[in-house]
């Protein structure tokens, strides 16, 4: 078990440090001048831009750069803001806890909505609520998240007056972000909770169970979801990154502080500090999150143990 831990630790650390090289570089590539941006109107004074290129360690070659960069965050330096003049700490701890809040509530929503409607689904299998369940799922895993976020604006915010439209991060701001990001990730669990429950009740076992005059519930709750619980587990656990990176897509279209939003307008500034640091820990949370999950299989199934 402990090597086994001790190797996932390793694959999570060569991923952050592939993610943030990569990120370090794509940046970079992005066509505009920091410095120009900073300097605004002073931007045609060619003796200041060195200057300040130097100061900010810009004019170096970029693996120095990256090894510069690499050492200041392993010492717990995250680096000053190019735009705001605010150390990144600060942005995060500012921005952070209305896109935590996000993510959390809708990924509540995508387990409460897959697993209703998956279990659902198996248990009628072929019927009208089977055939009925499905279609929604597939609705809701083609329908683009910031478009169904449009129309619960239009809907609940504008016609029926019922939750507020835009900012805000109470409980009811967070309600129509959450069900537009969580709805997608809920049809996607929803249609793998299906198809991996109906795998598990044609298992030998549970015709056992059944033969034995086994209830259908208790069949249900301890011979097919206990059996089946491991790969949806796994399938909750990367909906994570994918609700983590639909934040910027939502915080945007309903004008919400957080993360999301930071992130667009530092690519856009061309704040090389906040994007590096932004993407570093939605990798890192994903990782941590796919890691935990990994870890978690020997508890849920006692059949399962890493030598």
């Amino acid at each position: 078990m402990i090597r086994h831990i001790l190797r996932r630790l390793g694959a999570v650390v060569v991923l952050i440090v592939a993610a943030s090289m990569l990120v370090f570089l794509i940046i970079r590539l992005i066509p505009g001048d920091p410095v120009v941006m900073m300097l605004g109107s002073n931007a045609a004074d060619t003796a200041l831009i060195d200057k300040v290129r130097g100061q900010l360690g810009l004019n170096l070659p970029i693996y120095q750069q990256y090894i510069i960069w690499a050492g200041n965050v392993l010492h717990g330096r995250l680096g000053t803001s190019y735009v705001n003049n605010m150390p990144v700490t600060l942005l995060m701890k500012l921005n952070y806890p209305s896109t935590l809040q996000l993510t959390v509530s809708a990924l509540v929503v995508s387990v409460v909505v897959g697993l209703g409607l998956g279990i659902i689904a198996a248990v009628k299998q072929d019927t009208f609520w089977d055939v009925g369940l499905r279609t929604i799922a597939l609705v809701g895993l083609a329908m683009p998240s910031f478009w169904l976020g449009l129309l619960l604006i239009s809907l609940f915010g504008v016609t029926l007056k019922w939750l507020p439209v835009f900012g805000g991060t109470g409980w009811k701001a967070v309600i129509m972000p959450a069900l537009a990001l969580g709805i997608g990730g809920g049809s996607v669990i929803a249609r793998f909770v299906r198809s991996n429950l109906l795998e598990t009740i044609r298992l030998q076992h549970v015709t056992v169970a059944r033969s034995k005059g086994v209830s259908a519930s208790g069949v249900l709750r301890k011979h097919v979801i206990r059996n089946a619980i491991l790969p949806i587990i796994t399938v909750i656990g990367l909906q994570v990154g994918g609700l983590l990176s639909g934040t910027v897509v939502i915080e945007e279209v309903f004008s919400r502080p957080g993360i999301g939003v930071l992130l667009i307008n530092s690519i856009n500034d061309k704040d090389y500090p906040t994007v590096q640091i932004v993407i570093l820990t939605f990798t890192v949370i994903f990782a941590l999150v796919n890691l935990v999950t990994d870890l978690m299989y020997p508890f849920l199934d006692p059949r399962i143990r890493y030598s």
